[in-house]
């Protein structure tokens, strides 16, 4: 039987993987968002993924649709939908559920699911196949397979693109295990690595992350307690960063739809079963406190150069949760932005990736490019080191200041700041 493939879920993990396979397959890309399918069938990825000419090239290979009918033909599903946390920071597994619930209506004798999407160990066993049993009356091991292939886009970067990285692949049978390893290998050209089992698969993707944010939070940690010494951070890691062996980190706001995320789903799991994870919790507590810290020496740093904070005017740099990329997913820029309105703060943001109107989670206070207009600023918060910023001058932050510009670098691009984390 030649291979047709369906991903469901076309976003920024979803569509690259389409992609790539559109190269040597026939695809479906299904999504619910029609506005999306309409996008994807005109040529443009709002995501910045993909150029209109990449998308050209694989059209004849792949289709875009929102109609449950358009995916019956397929004979392996690859389920790529967001796995995000609540608002008391638990696990919400709605997308995943309700993408098996479809699936589970045109599951076939021997079909293969396999899931991407971030989880903790046990909910593609536990919890997508039980879905997919109940709804298409077929059973699991018997009838259809499958498998876990945890993703690693990273969101906005041209080098590590999806075929360039490898995979960790797993299936739910030893044989389906195999075929869920060689259609991945069929086009990842860096490789992969079969997992004994689909958990082992699981834990290792929450893991990545896991160990990222911990490490991260040590920076964190380092630069609160160097600031009140007066040493500068960047200066430190870079005499560490000397010996062979220092993990090379920067402080930084922890944000996105990984790192800031996965990390709850792996706490969660651990405290159903009575364990309380308290460095994993601690890093993630110092890590979401960062935003609010950046606030106070904002407003402390303004204080001592004799500005106003009330009605205050200040402007953020960047809102999206990484350079050069369009995503703001679980920004937490947000978090300054909220903080410094309680001061009574008159806070614009100007970010040149991201366009208002596409805005879903926020869009208040998002202006046109402040270079080009003559409102003045009592201080400038330099958030993501986007490529446009870092083409800045300081004659550019003293035509929008009133008086000498207050600069507060986030992301260690600023020549000279008043203030540096």
């Amino acid at each position: 039987m030649i291979d047709k493939i369906c991903i469901v879920g076309l976003g920024y993990v979803g569509l690259p993987l389409a992609h790539a396979f559109a190269e040597k397959y026939s695809v479906v890309g299904f999504d619910i968002n029609k506005a999306r399918i309409k996008e994807l069938n005109s040529g443009f990825d709002r995501t910045l993924e993909l150029t209109e000419e990449q998308l050209n090239d694989i059209k004849d290979n792949i289709t875009y649709s929102s109609d449950i009918k358009d995916i019956e033909t397929a004979n392996i599903y690859i389920i790529t939908v967001p796995t995000p946390i609540d608002s008391t920071n638990l696990p919400d597994l709605t997308p995943l559920i309700k993408s098996s619930e479809t699936i589970g209506k045109v599951l076939k004798k021997d079909d293969i699911v396999i899931y991407e999407s971030t989880v903790y160990p046990g909910v593609t066993e536990e919890v997508c196949v039980p879905i997919l049993e109940e709804i298409s009356g077929l059973k699991f091991n018997q009838d259809f397979y499958a498998g876990y292939s945890p993703e690693r886009i990273n969101p906005g970067d041209k080098k590590h693109t999806v075929k360039k990285i490898l995979k960790v692949t797993s299936g739910s049978t030893p044989q389906s295990a195999i075929k869920i390893d060689n259609l991945y290998k069929s086009i990842i050209t860096a490789g992969t690595h079969l997992a004994s089992s689909i958990k082992v698969a699981e834990a290792s993707k929450v893991i990545e992350n896991t160990q990222r944010d911990v490490n991260i939070a040590l920076i964190n940690e380092l630069a609160l307690i160097f600031d009140t010494m007066n040493i500068d951070t960047n200066e430190v890691i870079e005499a560490a960063g000397t010996k062979w062996n220092f993990i090379k980190l920067t402080p930084g706001l922890v944000g996105g739809h990984c790192i800031g995320v996965d990390p709850y789903y792996l706490t969660y799991k651990a405290e159903t079963l009575g364990y309380t994870p308290n460095l994993i919790l601690g890093a993630r507590q110092i890590n979401n406190g960062m935003g609010k810290y950046i606030t106070e020496t904002t407003i402390k740093t303004m204080i001592a150069n004799d500005k106003k904070i009330k009605d205050s005017n200040v402007l953020v740099l960047g809102v999206t949760f990484k350079e050069d990329c369009p995503d703001m997913r679980n920004t937490k820029v947000v978090d300054i932005i909220e903080e410094l309105k309680t001061y009574g703060c008159n806070v614009d943001v100007y970010d040149p990736w991201v366009n208002p109107e596409e805005v879903v989670d926020y869009n208040h206070g998002i202006i046109d490019n402040p270079f080009q207009n003559d409102k003045k600023y009592d201080a400038i918060v330099v958030a993501v080191a986007h490529k446009e910023f870092k083409e800045l001058k300081e004659d550019d932050y003293k035509k929008i200041s009133n008086g000498e510009p207050i600069l507060i670098d986030i992301k260690g691009i600023v020549e000279k700041p008043n203030w540096r984390l």
